[in-house]
């Protein structure tokens, strides 16, 4: 039976707990990252990405949505579906059974990266 970990460091894969620990940890040490991560025997790229995810959940963004009848004609409009215009001009055509936390992720990365 293997022994359990007395620190997150010596784990395999981290919870967000572990992370958030690790990444304090960092902060209060006051060295580099890439020091940090030598002294702990860790890969740096494991800080850097997690500093990113986090990063990323706690902030707090507001997106408009603007509404609009659709022009097309009421036969070729379907119930289960809608659309949104990004502001740089990409439109999504979305089914409404698109998983929600999915469309946040594609809306994020076209934002980032299209417009």
């Amino acid at each position: 039976m293997p022994t359990p970990s007395r620190s997150p460091f010596d784990r395999r894969r981290w919870t967000e707990q572990d992370a958030r620990a690790a990444l304090a940890a960092l902060e209060r040490s006051g060295k580099p990252v890439r020091v940090f991560a030598e002294d702990h025997g860790i890969d740096p790229q494991r800080l850097y990405a997690w500093r990113r995810r986090i990063a990323v959940g706690d902030r707090t963004t507001f997106h408009e949505l603007i509404v609009r009848p659709s022009t097309r004609p009421a036969a070729a409009v379907r119930d289960d579906s809608f659309e949104l215009v990004l502001p740089c001009g990409i439109v999504l055509r979305v089914p409404a059974s698109f998983d929600d936390a999915a469309l946040v992720r594609l809306i994020d990365v076209l934002r980032d990266r299209a417009c």
